[in-house]
This record gives C-alpha cells, sequence and structure tokens, in this order.
C-alpha cells in the first residue's frame, strides 16, 4: 500500500481551517523541544493502545501523523491504514520541514 504524504504547506492551510487532525508520535523530549500547538502527541510505540483516542480527536478528520523527518510516522502511517483508520498522511519532512519552511520560531534539532 502506499503511504499518502501531506506537504508542511497543505498541513499548515489544513490546519487553519481544522480540516485534520495532526498526530506527532515523536518522544516527549521531542515535543518539550520542538513543537505544533494543534498536535495530539502520542510516543510511536504508544499508538497501539490509543487507537480510541486517536478515532475520538480525529472526529472523522483526516489524520496526518508527523515525526522528525518522516521516518518514525510513515511507519505509523501504515499501521493505522492496516487498522483500518481512513485517510491518514505522513508529513513529509516532518518539524524539520515545518521550522524550515511555516515556522522558523519552531527550534531544529
Amino acid at each position: 500500500m502506499q503511504i499518502r504524504k501531506m506537504s508542511v504547506q497543505d498541513l499548515a492551510s489544513r490546519l487553519s481551517a481544522d480540516e485534520i487532525c495532526l498526530l506527532d508520535v515523536r518522544e516527549p523530549w521531542e515535543v518539550a523541544t520542538a513543537h505544533i500547538d494543534a498536535a495530539l502527541a502520542i510516543p510511536m510505540n504508544d499508538v497501539p493502545d490509543h487507537l480510541d483516542e486517536l478515532r475520538k480527536a480525529a472526529n472523522g478528520r483526516d489524520i496526518v501523523v508527523m515525526c522528525h523527518s518522516g521516518q518514525r510516522s510513515a511507519v505509523i502511517t501504515r499501521f493505522l491504514n492496516q487498522a483500518g483508520f481512513g485517510d491518514v498522511f505522513n508529513l513529509d519532512g516532518g518539524i524539520t520541514a515545518w521550522s524550515q519552511y511555516i515556522d522558523p520560531a519552531v527550534p531544529s534539532y
């Protein structure tokens, strides 16, 4: 199954319109270092135990999964697709791309 990607530019647009649920799968120390306020933070290894919480948070909206650069979020995007979630996207470039192209106030690490 092909993993669908979303650019940080599309994410910014869709976040402002409240059209998506953003899932941050990085570790707590990473989220504390750099984050997007609208994101629901659930570490990658904990996602399988929080599927009901994610369904409620998404409330029928598309889900965009993010991490540092897009590697871990790709794994979770694939997992969510296999778990029956509909429209799930991997954030291309992760928080690194967000910091570079959208919000330079978000620290790079």
